[in-house]
């Protein structure tokens, strides 16, 4: 008999998560409300924001209650629904749960996808989705790019960062990107088209800062930061009069039990700069548009969005701390059916 497996919250991590935090437990399949409809997951999106919502602190979002399933976003199949715009066997994306069955209300960010125009549904997750999208609108709408210039980004060899680097090339600006290790810095330059490729990996402030300064001994125009802590203090020193951060995220500092402040916002001020925290939901009534380029430029072949898929809910804790360990080598997805 079907089940609905859920995978949930049951205890707010404490720096890193551990498997206690978690449950994975069994029940009915929930049937649909009202206006509203039971989706059947088939993909899920394993992002570092999860880790900030397991927090009970303020946030864009409410904390997850405890007690319930991990949210996230999901691409799967209307299993039954009470509401005419949908009808069973539609795929649609939306803001769900890690869990097999969820139920989902139009509106918002639940919507059909057509999944004849994609080589897998997970593209909804990556090149598609929030992870695309998020690369399109960060750098072209609030960095403003212009050829040219100069774009430094963290955690470039991520979903968002690869995604980021390789736009900034397509609109003519020359890329740095910051990994740890060398296959991803292969990866920067072989796969993704950056100019330079810096591993950060043992280094301190002062020494990754030197290297940022050999790439761009003029300073860095834009900065797309996914990193935070030290390699953010890095990218402080070397930044270019009215250069321009875009603040996606700080995953070093998301399992930190102890919040420490960045020490170089001094250079910000000096150089007249910009921070500009950006989050994707602000552009939501325009990812048609986003959506449509990244499209073209993936049917082009100008750019390239590898995904990392992991299979199995059972897995989903493993799979999840793939985001920390720097072990996923591409968009992070979570198959389940």
């Amino acid at each position: 008999m079907a089940e609905n497996r859920r995978f949930l919250l049951v205890r707010r991590p404490s720096g890193e998560p551990v498997p206690e935090d978690f449950a994975l437990v069994s029940g009915p399949i929930p049937e649909a409300p009202e206006g509203g409809l039971v989706v059947r997951n088939h993909f899920i999106s394993l992002d570092p924001a999860q880790r900030g919502w397991m927090d009970d602190a303020p946030s864009y979002m409410p904390p997850i209650p405890l007690g319930d399933p991990v949210r996230a976003t999901t691409v799967g199949v209307v299993h039954a629904s009470n509401n005419p715009n949908f009808t069973p066997g539609q795929w649609v994306m939306g803001l769900n749960a890690m869990e097999d069955y969820s139920v989902a209300q139009p509106g918002g960010f639940t919507m059909p996808v057509d999944v004849n125009a994609v080589a897998s549904p997970s593209n909804f997750l990556s090149a598609l989705g929030a992870v695309g999208l998020t690369a399109y609108f960060g750098l072209l709408e609030v960095a403003r790019p212009k050829a040219g210039e100069t774009l430094l980004v963290s955690g470039a060899a991520g979903a968002v960062g690869s995604a980021v680097g390789q736009i900034g090339k397509i609109v003519g600006c020359r890329v740095i990107g910051i990994a740890g290790g060398a296959e991803k810095g292969r990866r920067l330059i072989e796969d993704y088209g950056f100019d330079v490729a810096i591993d950060y990996r043992g280094k301190s402030v002062e020494a990754l800062a030197a290297d940022i300064r050999e790439a761009a001994p003029d300073g860095v125009d834009m900065v797309f930061e996914n990193v935070g802590g030290d390699v953010m203090d890095a990218e402080l020193l070397n930044l270019a009069h009215n250069a321009r951060i875009v603040l996606c995220g700080l995953i070093s500092e998301y399992n930190a039990p102890e919040k420490v402040g960045i020490r170089n916002l001094w250079r910000v001020l000096t150089t007249r700069s910009t921070i500009h925290g950006f989050l994707i939901a602000d552009y939501a009534d325009r990812f048609a548009e986003g959506g449509a380029k990244m499209a073209q430029w993936l049917g082009e072949g100008r750019l390239r969005v590898d995904e990392d898929i992991q299979e199995g809910l059972e897995n989903a804790y493993d799979a999840f701390m793939r985001l920390f360990t720097g072990a996923n080598t591409g968009k992070l997805v979570l198959k389940i059916a």
